[in-house]
Protein backbone atom coordinates (compact mmCIF):
# COMPACT_ATOMS: atom_id res chain seq x y z
CA UNK A 1 0.00 0.00 0.00
CA UNK A 2 1.61 3.08 -1.13
CA UNK A 3 0.51 5.93 1.73
CA UNK A 4 3.92 8.50 0.96
CA UNK A 5 3.44 11.80 0.38
CA UNK A 6 5.84 13.04 -2.02
CA UNK A 7 8.44 15.72 -1.33
CA UNK A 8 9.60 17.30 -4.89
CA UNK A 9 12.43 19.03 -5.27
CA UNK A 10 12.15 22.68 -6.45
CA UNK A 11 14.26 22.32 -9.47
CA UNK A 12 16.53 24.99 -10.87
CA UNK A 13 15.81 26.16 -14.68
CA UNK A 14 17.81 24.24 -17.03
CA UNK A 15 20.88 25.88 -17.94
CA UNK A 16 21.46 27.19 -21.74
CA UNK A 17 24.38 25.63 -23.35
CA UNK A 18 26.04 28.34 -25.44
CA UNK A 19 26.92 26.37 -28.73
CA UNK A 20 30.40 27.94 -28.94
CA UNK A 21 32.15 26.79 -32.19
CA UNK A 22 34.16 23.45 -31.63
CA UNK A 23 32.48 22.92 -28.18
CA UNK A 24 30.77 19.41 -27.42
CA UNK A 25 27.85 20.55 -27.71
CA UNK A 26 27.91 22.02 -31.44
CA UNK A 27 29.48 19.26 -32.78
CA UNK A 28 26.83 17.17 -31.73
CA UNK A 29 23.68 19.26 -32.82
CA UNK A 30 25.54 19.48 -36.15
CA UNK A 31 26.02 15.65 -36.28
CA UNK A 32 22.05 15.38 -35.85
CA UNK A 33 21.62 18.89 -37.81
CA UNK A 34 22.94 16.20 -41.24
CA UNK A 35 21.33 13.32 -40.20
CA UNK A 36 17.94 14.66 -40.33
CA UNK A 37 18.51 16.56 -43.28
CA UNK A 38 19.98 13.17 -45.25
CA UNK A 39 16.73 11.41 -44.00
CA UNK A 40 13.54 11.20 -44.87
CA UNK A 41 11.22 9.88 -42.12
CA UNK A 42 7.93 9.01 -42.16
CA UNK A 43 5.72 9.78 -39.44
CA UNK A 44 2.15 9.50 -38.37
CA UNK A 45 -0.64 9.71 -35.71
CA UNK A 46 0.22 7.84 -32.67
CA UNK A 47 -3.02 6.47 -31.81
CA UNK A 48 -2.90 3.83 -28.22
CA UNK A 49 0.84 3.89 -28.55
CA UNK A 50 1.01 2.97 -32.35
CA UNK A 51 1.74 4.96 -35.52
CA UNK A 52 -0.79 5.13 -37.91
CA UNK A 53 -0.17 5.11 -41.83
CA UNK A 54 -3.14 6.78 -43.37
CA UNK A 55 -1.92 7.55 -47.20
CA UNK A 56 -3.03 11.00 -46.44
CA UNK A 57 0.46 12.39 -46.36
CA UNK A 58 1.83 16.01 -45.99
CA UNK A 59 5.28 16.75 -47.03
CA UNK A 60 7.53 18.46 -43.80
CA UNK A 61 10.16 20.39 -45.63
CA UNK A 62 12.68 23.39 -44.08
CA UNK A 63 11.09 26.70 -44.54
CA UNK A 64 14.77 27.84 -44.99
CA UNK A 65 15.21 25.05 -47.53
CA UNK A 66 11.97 24.00 -49.01
CA UNK A 67 13.66 22.14 -51.47
CA UNK A 68 15.17 19.88 -48.12
CA UNK A 69 12.51 17.34 -47.18
CA UNK A 70 12.73 16.05 -43.68
CA UNK A 71 9.92 13.86 -43.36
CA UNK A 72 6.40 12.51 -44.98
CA UNK A 73 3.39 12.65 -42.64
CA UNK A 74 0.66 10.99 -42.37
CA UNK A 75 -2.38 12.64 -41.56
CA UNK A 76 -5.76 11.89 -39.15
CA UNK A 77 -8.89 11.43 -40.78
CA UNK A 78 -12.47 10.87 -39.32
CA UNK A 79 -11.86 6.95 -38.83
CA UNK A 80 -8.35 7.67 -36.92
CA UNK A 81 -9.61 11.03 -34.81
CA UNK A 82 -12.87 8.25 -33.75
CA UNK A 83 -10.22 5.84 -32.68
CA UNK A 84 -7.94 8.12 -30.63
CA UNK A 85 -11.28 9.94 -28.89
CA UNK A 86 -12.25 6.47 -27.54
CA UNK A 87 -8.53 5.30 -26.87
CA UNK A 88 -8.34 8.09 -24.86
CA UNK A 89 -11.36 7.36 -22.91
CA UNK A 90 -10.32 3.73 -22.31
CA UNK A 91 -7.84 5.03 -20.94
CA UNK A 92 -8.87 7.94 -18.49
CA UNK A 93 -10.10 5.57 -15.86
CA UNK A 94 -6.49 3.89 -15.30
CA UNK A 95 -4.13 6.72 -15.56
CA UNK A 96 -6.96 9.07 -13.40
CA UNK A 97 -6.50 6.57 -10.79
CA UNK A 98 -2.82 6.87 -11.05
CA UNK A 99 -1.03 7.81 -7.86
CA UNK A 100 0.20 11.25 -8.56
CA UNK A 101 3.97 11.01 -8.06
CA UNK A 102 3.68 8.28 -10.16
CA UNK A 103 2.00 10.29 -13.10
CA UNK A 104 5.18 12.98 -11.80
CA UNK A 105 7.55 10.22 -12.28
CA UNK A 106 7.07 9.69 -16.13
CA UNK A 107 7.51 13.67 -16.59
CA UNK A 108 10.49 13.77 -14.79
CA UNK A 109 11.81 10.81 -16.58
CA UNK A 110 11.02 13.11 -20.02
CA UNK A 111 12.86 15.90 -18.58
CA UNK A 112 15.73 13.96 -17.63
CA UNK A 113 15.75 12.26 -21.55
CA UNK A 114 15.50 15.39 -22.73
CA UNK A 115 18.56 16.72 -20.85
CA UNK A 116 20.32 13.85 -22.27
CA UNK A 117 19.45 11.79 -25.52
CA UNK A 118 16.83 13.91 -27.04
CA UNK A 119 18.67 16.70 -26.68
CA UNK A 120 20.23 17.24 -29.78
CA UNK A 121 17.16 15.47 -31.74
CA UNK A 122 14.92 17.73 -30.62
CA UNK A 123 16.51 20.66 -31.04
CA UNK A 124 17.66 20.32 -34.83
CA UNK A 125 14.52 18.88 -35.39
CA UNK A 126 12.63 22.46 -34.51
CA UNK A 127 15.65 24.20 -36.35
CA UNK A 128 15.01 22.42 -39.54
CA UNK A 129 11.45 21.92 -39.26
CA UNK A 130 10.76 25.15 -37.72
CA UNK A 131 13.65 27.65 -38.85
CA UNK A 132 15.14 27.91 -35.71
CA UNK A 133 18.48 29.02 -34.88
CA UNK A 134 20.40 26.81 -32.49
CA UNK A 135 20.53 29.63 -29.99
CA UNK A 136 16.60 29.96 -30.41
CA UNK A 137 15.90 26.53 -30.48
CA UNK A 138 18.13 25.62 -27.49
CA UNK A 139 16.07 28.23 -24.97
CA UNK A 140 12.80 26.52 -26.79
CA UNK A 141 12.81 23.05 -27.26
CA UNK A 142 15.48 21.89 -24.93
CA UNK A 143 15.43 24.83 -21.48
CA UNK A 144 11.76 25.84 -21.33
CA UNK A 145 10.31 22.07 -22.29
CA UNK A 146 12.47 20.59 -19.42
CA UNK A 147 11.47 23.32 -17.61
CA UNK A 148 8.06 22.62 -18.17
CA UNK A 149 7.88 18.99 -17.25
CA UNK A 150 10.26 19.45 -14.03
CA UNK A 151 7.75 22.45 -12.60
CA UNK A 152 4.94 21.49 -13.17
CA UNK A 153 5.61 18.44 -10.87
CA UNK A 154 6.15 20.88 -7.96
CA UNK A 155 3.09 23.13 -8.91
CA UNK A 156 1.04 19.86 -8.93
CA UNK A 157 2.38 19.03 -5.76
CA UNK A 158 1.68 22.88 -4.03
CA UNK A 159 -1.86 22.23 -5.42
CA UNK A 160 -2.79 19.37 -3.84
CA UNK A 161 -1.45 20.02 -0.40
CA UNK A 162 -4.05 22.95 -0.30
CA UNK A 163 -6.44 21.67 2.07
CA UNK A 164 -9.47 22.89 3.85
CA UNK A 165 -9.54 23.38 8.04
CA UNK A 166 -10.69 20.97 9.79
CA UNK A 167 -12.27 20.16 13.50
CA UNK A 168 -12.26 17.78 16.15
CA UNK A 169 -15.80 16.49 15.50
CA UNK A 170 -15.27 16.42 11.64
CA UNK A 171 -12.64 16.35 9.12
CA UNK A 172 -12.17 17.36 5.82
CA UNK A 173 -10.64 17.38 2.88
CA UNK A 174 -10.43 18.17 -1.25
CA UNK A 175 -9.43 15.64 -3.40
CA UNK A 176 -8.44 17.31 -7.19
CA UNK A 177 -10.04 14.74 -10.03
CA UNK A 178 -9.06 14.68 -13.46
CA UNK A 179 -11.77 16.20 -15.70
CA UNK A 180 -14.29 13.92 -16.94
CA UNK A 181 -13.83 13.08 -20.43
CA UNK A 182 -10.63 14.86 -22.46
CA UNK A 183 -8.58 17.48 -22.85
CA UNK A 184 -8.34 18.82 -26.51
CA UNK A 185 -4.65 20.02 -26.70
CA UNK A 186 -4.01 22.44 -29.57
CA UNK A 187 -0.38 23.67 -29.97
CA UNK A 188 1.32 25.93 -32.25
CA UNK A 189 4.49 26.00 -34.74
CA UNK A 190 6.10 28.63 -32.83
CA UNK A 191 7.21 27.00 -30.12
CA UNK A 192 8.35 23.35 -29.68
CA UNK A 193 7.78 23.72 -25.80
CA UNK A 194 4.37 25.26 -25.60
CA UNK A 195 3.73 22.22 -28.10
CA UNK A 196 5.01 19.72 -25.38
CA UNK A 197 3.39 21.55 -22.34
CA UNK A 198 -0.06 22.12 -23.74
CA UNK A 199 -0.77 18.21 -23.61
CA UNK A 200 1.50 17.21 -20.50
CA UNK A 201 0.49 19.74 -18.09
CA UNK A 202 -3.10 18.76 -18.45
CA UNK A 203 -2.04 14.87 -18.42
CA UNK A 204 0.08 15.31 -15.45
CA UNK A 205 -3.59 15.75 -13.67
CA UNK A 206 -4.76 12.80 -14.52
CA UNK A 207 -6.56 13.74 -17.86
CA UNK A 208 -6.36 12.37 -21.32
CA UNK A 209 -5.76 14.24 -24.09
CA UNK A 210 -6.42 14.34 -28.03
CA UNK A 211 -3.73 16.65 -29.13
CA UNK A 212 -3.67 18.38 -32.53
CA UNK A 213 -0.10 19.99 -33.43
CA UNK A 214 0.50 22.56 -36.29
CA UNK A 215 1.08 21.23 -39.24
CA UNK A 216 4.10 23.65 -39.41
CA UNK A 217 5.90 21.29 -36.54
CA UNK A 218 5.16 17.72 -37.51
CA UNK A 219 8.59 16.69 -36.66
CA UNK A 220 9.22 18.47 -33.52
CA UNK A 221 5.75 17.03 -31.83
CA UNK A 222 6.06 13.64 -33.33
CA UNK A 223 9.62 13.54 -31.82
CA UNK A 224 7.85 14.43 -27.94
CA UNK A 225 5.79 11.58 -28.86
CA UNK A 226 8.66 9.72 -28.94
CA UNK A 227 10.23 11.01 -25.92
CA UNK A 228 6.77 10.92 -23.68
CA UNK A 229 6.95 7.01 -25.04
CA UNK A 230 10.01 5.94 -23.88
CA UNK A 231 9.81 8.12 -20.60
CA UNK A 232 6.89 5.70 -19.79
CA UNK A 233 3.83 7.18 -20.68
CA UNK A 234 0.79 4.73 -20.68
CA UNK A 235 -0.68 4.05 -24.52
CA UNK A 236 -3.54 6.24 -24.85
CA UNK A 237 -3.28 9.06 -22.61
CA UNK A 238 -1.97 11.73 -25.31
CA UNK A 239 -3.42 11.11 -28.88
CA UNK A 240 -1.03 12.66 -31.27
CA UNK A 241 -3.37 13.69 -34.23
CA UNK A 242 -2.33 15.72 -36.75
CA UNK A 243 -5.12 16.83 -39.19
CA UNK A 244 -6.83 19.48 -40.73
CA UNK A 245 -8.13 21.69 -38.00
CA UNK A 246 -11.93 21.03 -39.87
CA UNK A 247 -11.64 17.36 -38.75
CA UNK A 248 -10.00 17.28 -35.75
CA UNK A 249 -11.47 20.01 -34.32
CA UNK A 250 -14.85 19.41 -35.33
CA UNK A 251 -14.75 15.92 -34.28
CA UNK A 252 -13.27 16.92 -30.99
CA UNK A 253 -15.59 20.59 -30.11
CA UNK A 254 -18.71 18.62 -31.42
CA UNK A 255 -17.82 15.78 -28.32
CA UNK A 256 -20.15 15.17 -25.65
CA UNK A 257 -16.87 14.05 -23.31
CA UNK A 258 -15.01 17.23 -24.71
CA UNK A 259 -13.74 18.54 -21.07
CA UNK A 260 -11.46 21.11 -22.01
CA UNK A 261 -9.46 22.85 -24.64
CA UNK A 262 -6.16 23.77 -23.95
CA UNK A 263 -4.89 25.86 -27.04
CA UNK A 264 -2.28 27.91 -28.66
CA UNK A 265 -2.66 30.37 -31.64
CA UNK A 266 -4.87 33.15 -33.33
CA UNK A 267 -7.21 34.84 -31.59
CA UNK A 268 -9.35 34.63 -34.83
CA UNK A 269 -9.44 30.41 -34.10
CA UNK A 270 -9.74 30.67 -30.36
CA UNK A 271 -12.66 32.68 -30.44
CA UNK A 272 -13.95 30.52 -33.08
CA UNK A 273 -13.85 27.03 -31.43
CA UNK A 274 -14.70 29.42 -28.30
CA UNK A 275 -17.85 29.98 -30.75
CA UNK A 276 -18.54 26.47 -31.39
CA UNK A 277 -18.60 25.60 -28.15
CA UNK A 278 -21.24 27.50 -26.55
CA UNK A 279 -23.59 26.25 -29.27
CA UNK A 280 -22.92 22.86 -28.15
CA UNK A 281 -23.12 23.52 -24.19
CA UNK A 282 -26.31 21.83 -23.49
CA UNK A 283 -24.81 18.42 -25.13
CA UNK A 284 -21.50 17.95 -23.23
CA UNK A 285 -21.33 16.03 -20.48
CA UNK A 286 -19.69 19.11 -18.15
CA UNK A 287 -19.08 22.25 -19.13
CA UNK A 288 -15.35 22.69 -20.87
CA UNK A 289 -12.69 24.15 -19.29
CA UNK A 290 -11.22 26.84 -21.92
CA UNK A 291 -7.51 27.86 -21.90
CA UNK A 292 -6.09 29.68 -24.88
CA UNK A 293 -3.25 31.66 -25.06
CA UNK A 294 -3.55 34.07 -28.56
CA UNK A 295 -2.19 36.98 -30.66
CA UNK A 296 -0.31 39.90 -29.17
CA UNK A 297 0.78 43.29 -30.86
CA UNK A 298 3.14 43.89 -28.13
CA UNK A 299 5.02 47.18 -27.42
CA UNK A 300 8.13 48.78 -26.28
CA UNK A 301 7.82 52.23 -24.90
CA UNK A 302 10.57 54.17 -24.42
CA UNK A 303 11.10 57.32 -21.92
CA UNK A 304 12.79 60.14 -22.77
CA UNK A 305 15.58 58.97 -20.17
CA UNK A 306 15.54 55.67 -21.67
CA UNK A 307 19.38 54.35 -21.90
CA UNK A 308 19.91 53.99 -25.68
CA UNK A 309 21.82 50.84 -26.01
CA UNK A 310 19.37 49.03 -23.71
CA UNK A 311 16.58 50.60 -26.13
CA UNK A 312 18.07 49.60 -29.38
CA UNK A 313 18.88 46.04 -28.27
CA UNK A 314 15.46 45.50 -26.76
CA UNK A 315 13.99 46.13 -30.26
CA UNK A 316 16.91 43.91 -31.87
CA UNK A 317 16.14 41.26 -30.16
CA UNK A 318 12.55 41.37 -29.01
CA UNK A 319 11.52 42.07 -32.96
CA UNK A 320 13.88 39.99 -35.17
CA UNK A 321 14.55 36.79 -32.94
CA UNK A 322 12.98 33.85 -34.52
CA UNK A 323 11.88 36.23 -37.21
CA UNK A 324 9.44 38.22 -35.32
CA UNK A 325 7.45 34.84 -34.78
CA UNK A 326 6.68 34.81 -31.33
CA UNK A 327 3.39 36.04 -29.86
CA UNK A 328 5.18 38.09 -27.25
CA UNK A 329 7.39 39.70 -30.48
CA UNK A 330 7.87 43.48 -30.33
CA UNK A 331 5.83 44.48 -33.19
CA UNK A 332 5.62 48.09 -31.65
CA UNK A 333 7.69 51.03 -30.25
CA UNK A 334 6.87 54.52 -29.11
CA UNK A 335 9.97 56.93 -29.78
CA UNK A 336 10.40 59.82 -27.79
CA UNK A 337 11.31 62.97 -30.64
CA UNK A 338 14.70 63.65 -28.46
CA UNK A 339 16.00 60.22 -28.89
CA UNK A 340 14.62 59.29 -32.42
CA UNK A 341 17.29 60.63 -34.58
CA UNK A 342 19.49 58.84 -32.20
CA UNK A 343 17.46 55.85 -32.35
CA UNK A 344 17.01 55.35 -36.20
CA UNK A 345 20.61 55.74 -36.77
CA UNK A 346 21.69 53.29 -34.59
CA UNK A 347 18.87 51.00 -35.07
CA UNK A 348 19.83 50.80 -38.90
CA UNK A 349 23.10 50.31 -38.63
CA UNK A 350 23.01 47.66 -36.10
CA UNK A 351 20.00 45.37 -38.73
CA UNK A 352 22.53 45.80 -41.34
CA UNK A 353 25.05 43.99 -39.46
CA UNK A 354 22.19 41.11 -38.89
CA UNK A 355 22.78 37.66 -41.33
CA UNK A 356 20.18 35.90 -42.16
CA UNK A 357 20.08 32.31 -44.01
CA UNK A 358 20.13 28.74 -43.19
CA UNK A 359 20.00 27.93 -39.21
CA UNK A 360 22.15 25.18 -39.61
CA UNK A 361 25.07 28.24 -40.29
CA UNK A 362 25.56 29.23 -36.54
CA UNK A 363 26.87 32.77 -37.82
CA UNK A 364 22.91 33.42 -38.62
CA UNK A 365 20.58 35.31 -36.39
CA UNK A 366 17.46 35.02 -38.25
CA UNK A 367 15.75 32.09 -40.69
CA UNK A 368 12.75 31.74 -42.64
CA UNK A 369 9.30 32.52 -42.34
CA UNK A 370 7.34 29.13 -41.22
CA UNK A 371 5.68 29.03 -44.77
CA UNK A 372 4.52 30.97 -48.02
CA UNK A 373 1.13 31.90 -46.78
CA UNK A 374 3.58 34.15 -43.72
CA UNK A 375 5.46 35.13 -46.55
CA UNK A 376 2.73 36.38 -48.27
CA UNK A 377 1.13 38.22 -45.61
CA UNK A 378 3.95 39.52 -43.88
CA UNK A 379 5.29 41.17 -47.54
CA UNK A 380 1.70 42.50 -47.88
CA UNK A 381 1.99 44.49 -44.94
CA UNK A 382 5.10 45.91 -46.23
CA UNK A 383 4.54 46.58 -49.36
CA UNK A 384 1.54 48.54 -48.50
CA UNK A 385 3.27 50.61 -46.14
CA UNK A 386 5.63 51.62 -49.36
CA UNK A 387 2.59 53.30 -50.70
CA UNK A 388 0.94 54.88 -47.60
CA UNK A 389 1.63 58.31 -46.89
CA UNK A 390 1.57 58.12 -43.30
CA UNK A 391 4.54 55.17 -43.09
CA UNK A 392 7.91 54.94 -44.25
CA UNK A 393 9.69 51.73 -44.69
CA UNK A 394 12.88 52.30 -43.59
CA UNK A 395 14.72 49.16 -44.45
CA UNK A 396 13.91 45.49 -44.93
CA UNK A 397 11.03 43.62 -47.04
CA UNK A 398 11.10 40.15 -49.05
CA UNK A 399 14.48 39.53 -49.51
CA UNK A 400 16.42 37.96 -52.97
CA UNK A 401 17.04 34.38 -51.53
CA UNK A 402 14.78 32.29 -53.42
CA UNK A 403 15.64 29.03 -51.20
CA UNK A 404 13.22 29.94 -48.52
CA UNK A 405 10.49 32.06 -47.16
CA UNK A 406 13.28 35.22 -46.10
CA UNK A 407 11.71 38.34 -44.74
CA UNK A 408 14.26 40.50 -44.23
CA UNK A 409 14.37 42.55 -40.70
CA UNK A 410 12.11 45.39 -41.39
CA UNK A 411 11.83 48.55 -39.66
CA UNK A 412 8.94 50.73 -40.53
CA UNK A 413 8.12 54.78 -39.26
CA UNK A 414 5.07 55.88 -39.18
CA UNK A 415 3.06 59.33 -38.44
CA UNK A 416 -0.09 58.32 -37.63
CA UNK A 417 -0.22 56.17 -34.01
CA UNK A 418 -3.44 54.36 -35.29
CA UNK A 419 -1.37 53.39 -38.95
CA UNK A 420 -2.33 49.16 -39.07
CA UNK A 421 1.19 48.16 -38.49
CA UNK A 422 0.83 49.94 -35.56
CA UNK A 423 -2.18 47.72 -34.45
CA UNK A 424 -2.52 44.82 -36.40
CA UNK A 425 -0.84 41.37 -35.59
CA UNK A 426 1.55 40.82 -38.68
CA UNK A 427 4.02 37.93 -36.88
CA UNK A 428 6.90 38.33 -39.04
CA UNK A 429 10.02 40.37 -38.55
CA UNK A 430 8.53 43.89 -38.56
CA UNK A 431 8.70 46.31 -35.77
CA UNK A 432 6.26 49.52 -36.40
CA UNK A 433 7.86 53.05 -34.50
CA UNK A 434 5.71 56.44 -33.90
CA UNK A 435 7.63 59.54 -32.63
CA UNK A 436 5.70 61.29 -29.70
CA UNK A 437 6.77 64.92 -28.37
CA UNK A 438 8.45 64.78 -25.19
CA UNK A 439 6.21 66.37 -23.09
CA UNK A 440 3.50 64.12 -24.02
CA UNK A 441 4.75 60.93 -22.63
CA UNK A 442 1.51 60.57 -20.53
CA UNK A 443 -0.60 60.82 -23.04
CA UNK A 444 1.47 58.82 -25.68
CA UNK A 445 1.03 55.87 -22.97
CA UNK A 446 -3.09 56.14 -23.18
CA UNK A 447 -2.55 56.11 -27.14
CA UNK A 448 -0.37 52.70 -26.65
CA UNK A 449 -2.90 51.19 -24.09
CA UNK A 450 -5.55 52.01 -26.57
CA UNK A 451 -3.99 51.29 -29.85
CA UNK A 452 -4.40 47.79 -29.86
CA UNK A 453 -6.99 44.92 -28.78
CA UNK A 454 -3.97 42.42 -27.80
CA UNK A 455 -2.71 42.73 -23.96
CA UNK A 456 0.03 40.06 -23.86
CA UNK A 457 3.49 41.45 -23.45
CA UNK A 458 4.89 45.13 -23.58
CA UNK A 459 8.13 46.99 -21.84
CA UNK A 460 9.03 50.88 -20.60
CA UNK A 461 12.34 51.49 -21.17
CA UNK A 462 13.28 53.82 -18.47
CA UNK A 463 16.04 55.39 -15.84
CA UNK A 464 13.20 57.70 -14.42
CA UNK A 465 11.90 55.68 -11.37
CA UNK A 466 8.59 57.79 -11.79
CA UNK A 467 8.19 56.99 -15.51
CA UNK A 468 8.55 53.70 -15.02
CA UNK A 469 5.33 53.80 -11.92
CA UNK A 470 3.70 56.30 -14.38
CA UNK A 471 3.94 53.89 -17.39
CA UNK A 472 3.22 50.46 -15.01
CA UNK A 473 0.08 51.90 -13.83
CA UNK A 474 -1.12 52.90 -17.48
CA UNK A 475 -0.25 50.00 -18.89
CA UNK A 476 -1.61 48.14 -16.36
CA UNK A 477 -4.23 46.07 -18.64
CA UNK A 478 -2.07 46.53 -21.49
CA UNK A 479 0.40 43.45 -21.10
CA UNK A 480 -0.22 40.35 -19.14
CA UNK A 481 3.59 40.03 -19.27
CA UNK A 482 4.96 43.96 -18.82
CA UNK A 483 8.95 44.15 -17.96
CA UNK A 484 11.34 46.85 -17.06
CA UNK A 485 14.33 48.08 -18.48
CA UNK A 486 14.28 44.58 -21.69
CA UNK A 487 12.65 42.97 -24.22
CA UNK A 488 8.84 41.94 -24.23
CA UNK A 489 9.76 38.22 -24.64
CA UNK A 490 11.99 35.58 -23.46
CA UNK A 491 9.48 34.36 -20.10
CA UNK A 492 11.48 31.92 -18.09
CA UNK A 493 9.17 29.36 -16.24
CA UNK A 494 9.33 29.58 -12.64
CA UNK A 495 9.98 33.01 -12.97
CA UNK A 496 7.59 34.99 -15.35
CA UNK A 497 4.18 33.42 -16.04
CA UNK A 498 2.97 33.72 -19.00
CA UNK A 499 -0.40 34.93 -20.40
CA UNK A 500 -2.66 37.86 -21.45
CA UNK A 501 -5.73 39.17 -21.83
CA UNK A 502 -8.19 41.07 -23.79
CA UNK A 503 -7.85 39.00 -27.15
CA UNK A 504 -4.82 37.62 -26.40
CA UNK A 505 -6.34 34.92 -24.14
CA UNK A 506 -7.84 34.03 -21.11
CA UNK A 507 -4.69 35.01 -19.22
CA UNK A 508 -4.11 31.49 -17.06
CA UNK A 509 -0.47 31.68 -16.80
CA UNK A 510 1.48 28.76 -18.57
CA UNK A 511 4.27 28.02 -16.38
CA UNK A 512 2.93 28.17 -13.25
CA UNK A 513 0.48 26.36 -10.36
CA UNK A 514 -2.84 28.71 -12.18
CA UNK A 515 -2.62 26.95 -15.21
CA UNK A 516 -2.45 23.40 -13.72
CA UNK A 517 -5.34 24.11 -11.40
CA UNK A 518 -7.65 25.11 -14.36
CA UNK A 519 -6.96 20.98 -15.47
CA UNK A 520 -8.34 19.56 -12.21
CA UNK A 521 -11.63 19.49 -10.73
CA UNK A 522 -12.14 19.42 -6.78
CA UNK A 523 -14.28 17.41 -4.52
CA UNK A 524 -14.89 18.21 -1.09
CA UNK A 525 -14.92 15.13 1.67
CA UNK A 526 -16.26 16.02 4.98
CA UNK A 527 -16.91 13.28 7.41
CA UNK A 528 -18.12 13.67 10.93
CA UNK A 529 -16.91 11.66 13.72
CA UNK A 530 -20.21 11.98 16.37
CA UNK A 531 -22.99 12.60 14.10
CA UNK A 532 -26.58 14.13 15.71
CA UNK A 533 -29.41 12.34 16.49
CA UNK A 534 -31.74 14.30 16.88
CA UNK A 535 -33.00 16.62 14.48
CA UNK A 536 -34.17 19.44 17.43
CA UNK A 537 -31.89 22.13 17.43
CA UNK A 538 -31.30 23.80 21.00
CA UNK A 539 -32.94 27.29 20.28
CA UNK A 540 -36.18 25.38 20.00
CA UNK A 541 -36.34 24.86 23.67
Amino acid sequence: MNNSIMDFPIPKNEPVLDYLPNSNETRALKAELAKLSSTVLEIGPVINGKVCHTGKIVEVRAPHKTDLLLAKCHMAGPSEIARAIEGAKAAWRGWSDTRYEDRAAVFLKAAELLTTKYRCKLNAATMLGQSKTCHQAEIDSACELIDFLRFNTVFQEEIYSVQPLSTGAQSNRIEYRALEGFVFAVTPFNFTAIAGNLPTSAALMGNVVLWKPATTALLSGYFIMELLKEAGLPDGVIQFVPGSGAAVGGAALAHTDLAGIHFTGSTGVFQQMWSTVGQNIAKYKNYPRIVGETGGKDFVFAHPSADIDVLVTSCLRGAFEYQGQKCSAASRAYIPKSLAPQFRERLLSEIATIKQGDVADFRNFMGAVIDESSYENISGYIEQARKDASAKVLCGGKSKDASGYFILPTLIESTDPAYRTLCEEIFGPVLSFYVYDDNRFEDTLKICDSTSPYALTGSIISQDRNAIIKASKTLEHAAGNFYINNKPTGAVVGQQPFGGSRASGTNDKAGSIYNLLRWTSMRTVSETYAPPTDYRYPFLA
